[in-house]
């Protein structure tokens, strides 16, 4: 009778239902599907940073406030892991897994990890390869992290599994908006955009290469813009490399837009391009492709996942200046294609596919065994 009893999942986070980027985007969609799984009864969050949760969550999920500092947030883990007799516990981010091994041996539950970009791409410490080796399942967004992390660790490779990223409902084809159009003097213009983080720490993005080739792009496209979307550190010093090009005019810096904007700027734009050489996966493209544009990114990254390999968009050498120009021309001259591109990626698929997992990758319980 136990062994059939749902299961609760202790989610350990970083922003949980709430915060921007790639990760945040991955976790609520994963955390949202995985609460939808037969045999769930519950998944309860624990996010590290402070940040108002979506309102509603999803049937089935709770999140708990978040908690500040290593030492209180690992007891307050702790905490929830006794007193809400945890199942599973499932680890959010690589570098939480010592923390989340732990608990997971404390309480007896397997312990499910998921794997995204860089943070797995190079050896960790000890500790780190020895918790994660514990793990019953992990999951990775893309086949090439899947790659550099087995490089490393000691683990079966059938015990890692790749999910890819889904892309939500709200980014589908639409006409060009006339408000933005307005907003930032698109009229006429060839639309070029990129979506990513501004970050010092992550300059693998490739604003600086687009950049960089605008000046041969213009020679073709002389009405061309290019629209950066997103804000960070880094944004004083692509702004200081735009005006080196005299490219001030030609480059305009968005700065962070809201969720519900964001499907529009997909709209307006003509091609989307993030030529990045550390990219997990990249759910941006999905979500351009979505809306109908071309896509152009790199190929020595996750990248290739959400561009199967260059067949739903341009996969390029990032660092081959020549080669990118080509691509934004290719794609600035191309018809948009068919949305339809991005439905391998949709909610319901991955939503299969994680059922699929949760169903042959962990145990139903343990806790028959620790109430005997």
């Amino acid at each position: 009778m136990l062994a059939n009893r749902p299961l609760r999942v202790l989610a350990l986070v970083t922003d949980g239902f709430s915060g921007h980027g790639g990760i945040a985007e991955y976790s609520r969609s994963f955390l949202g599907s995985l609460a939808a799984c037969d045999g769930i009864a519950e998944v309860i969050v624990l996010p590290r940073l402070n940040a108002t949760p979506l309102d509603p969550l999803p049937f089935g999920v709770g999140q708990l406030p978040a908690v500040k500092g290593r030492i209180r947030y690992s007891l307050a883990a702790l905490r929830t892991a006794i007193r809400r007799r945890i199942d599973v516990v499932f680890c959010g981010h690589l570098y939480m897994v010592p923390l989340a091994a732990a608990l997971a041996k404390l309480v007896r539950a397997p312990l499910w990890v998921q794997v995204h970009g860089i943070e797995a791409w190079e050896e960790l410490s000890v500790l780190h390869r020895r918790s994660i080796e514990s793990a019953a399942l992990i999951t990775s967004v893309s086949r090439y992290t899947r790659r550099r992390l087995l490089a490393w660790v000691g683990v079966e490779p059938a015990r890692i599994k790749v999910l890819p990223a889904t892309v939500a409902p709200q980014f589908k084809p639409g006409p060009k908006p006339e408000y933005l159009i307005e907003r930032h003097a698109l009229h006429r213009k060839k639309v070029l955009m990129s979506v990513s983080r501004l970050a010092s720490t992550e300059p693998y993005k490739g604003n600086d290469r687009v950049i960089r080739a605008l000046p041969s792009v213009l020679t073709r496209y002389p009405d061309t813009l290019y629209l950066v979307v997103g804000e960070g550190d880094d944004r004083p010093r692509l702004e200081a490399l735009a005006g080196e090009l005299g490219l001030t005019e030609k480059v305009r810096f968005v700065g962070l837009v809201s969720s519900e904007e964001l499907p529009d700027y997909f709209r307006v734009a003509d091609a989307f391009v993030m030529p990045s050489t550390g990219e997990g996966f990249g759910i941006v493209f999905l979500e351009a492709m979505a809306c109908g544009i071309p896509v152009i990114g790199g190929n020595k990254d996750g990248s290739l996942d959400p561009l199967a390999d260059g067949v739903l968009g341009f996969a390029v050498d990032p660092e081959n200046n020549e080669e990118l120009v080509s691509a934004i021309c290719s794609a600035l001259r191309s018809a948009r294609p068919e949305a339809s591109r991005s439905q391998r990626f949709n909610i319901q698929f991955f939503t299969e596919h994680l059922k699929a997992l949760r169903a042959h990758g962990l145990p139903s319980t343990n806790r028959c065994k620790r109430e005997k």
